[in-house]
């Protein structure tokens, strides 16, 4: 594995025995003891190394800011790679699990705040839903936490048969993503990792054009259909091929000032080693009966902490469950207003650092001085 170049303030290391876990990790602000805890949990395909830009104006405002390679990811060790492995270890309440085994193992009681990105927002929530004592305030960014889900009432509709019976035959992303072959679909892409990886994080952020997002009308094919086909795949299409049609100029690329080739080579050297099976298996643990029916046992309660939601102003995660931001609001007792920040799509952290940054210590800031 090649060193990771990192900001001066930020370093690595690995932190053995978190609940089955090495456990890889970022940290700013460790210098001087007693400083509260932030935590920050990425998403997919990203890495604690997707933090990187935050890390230390967090550090500076007075925290010791953390953000590991969860489950599944980068430099982390000790979880299963495999299709046909443990699922039941990528689950909502083991990866909170990994959470709280890091708190613990850093030598925390508590943490000031959980900020979870992307999927990292759904194992904020769940942690700050579960353990109010150990998490005093949460922020959710760009996909909203809806709460636990509710117990099953009338029968709901089939959204995939759906979407696969509209004119343009369609499907979900996340459906996919829970099949056998988008690992190796991803993994064996035609353009290759790198450039696979580059239209990935391209398509949905602020630079392309299309991330325009708006509120659909509601869980419906007709309606599901109008967001960009890196969420609404064509029926037919894998993921390296529906993005590769959006791929940017060389003249683009160069242009790009938040993702730069060689900060582009660190995701595709991570994700060429480990593959993509270990954030899939999150997927596939949403469509598990057993593991949802676990979860409704929480129909309900609320978020008390402090809360707040954050996004890129271009990030159609905002919008691509209908009804979620609604839900979030009366899920969470104390939320702050929504930050949507210019200038960002779904990479809010890596595309305008600086303003997640401030809006980071500004919502710190106010919790603190209640």
């Amino acid at each position: 594995m090649s060193p990771l170049t990192l900001p001066q303030a930020v370093r690595s290391r690995m932190l053995p025995g978190v609940n089955g876990l090495d456990m890889h990790i970022l940290e700013a602000g460790f210098e001087t003891p007693g400083r509260p805890l932030v935590l920050l949990l990425h998403g997919f395909p990203e890495l604690a190394w997707s933090w990187r830009r935050v890390l230390p104006g967090l550090a500076q405002a007075g925290y010791h800011v953390v953000a590991p390679d969860q489950r599944g990811y980068g430099r982390t060790t000790g979880w299963d790679p495999s299709y046909d492995g443990d699922i039941a270890s990528y689950r909502m309440a083991n990866l909170a699990r990994d959470a709280f085994g890091l708190v613990r193992a850093l030598g925390y009681d508590e943490v000031a705040c959980v900020v979870g990105h992307d999927f990292g927002a759904s194992v904020a929530g769940w942690s700050a839903l579960l353990r109010p004592d150990v998490y005093r305030s949460l922020v959710l960014m760009s996909a909203p936490f809806a709460g636990a889900p509710a117990l099953p009432g009338a029968p709901a509709m089939d959204i995939d048969a759906a979407l696969a019976g509209l004119e343009r035959p369609r499907k979900h992303y996340q459906r996919y993503y829970s099949t056998r072959a988008a690992n190796a679909d991803m993994m064996a892409a035609s353009q290759g990792l790198h450039a696979f990886l580059r239209a990935y994080y391209h398509h949905k952020s602020a630079d392309w054009p299309g991330n325009q997002p708006f509120p659909l009308a509601g869980w419906t094919a007709e309606a599901l259909a109008a967001m960009p086909t890196y969420y609404i795949m064509d029926h037919a299409a894998d993921m390296a091929a529906t993005v590769a049609a959006t791929m940017p100029s060389t003249e683009q690329i160069a242009a790009c000032r938040w993702l730069s080739e060689a900060e582009l080579a660190v995701y595709a050297e991570e994700f060429g080693r480990t593959g993509f099976q270990g954030g899939l298996n999150w997927y596939r643990c949403r469509f598990e009966a057993a593991f949802v029916a676990e979860q409704q046992m929480f129909a309900g309660r609320k978020i008390e902490v402090p809360a707040m939601f954050l996004a890129g102003r271009h990030d159609w995660g905002i919008e691509q469950t209908p009804g979620a931001l609604a839900r979030m609001r009366h899920a969470c007792r104390d939320m702050a207003a929504p930050v949507l920040v210019d200038g960002a799509g779904h990479w809010v952290q890596q595309e305008q650092p600086q303003a997640v940054t401030a809006a980071l210590a500004a919502f710190l800031g106010r919790v603190a001085a209640r």
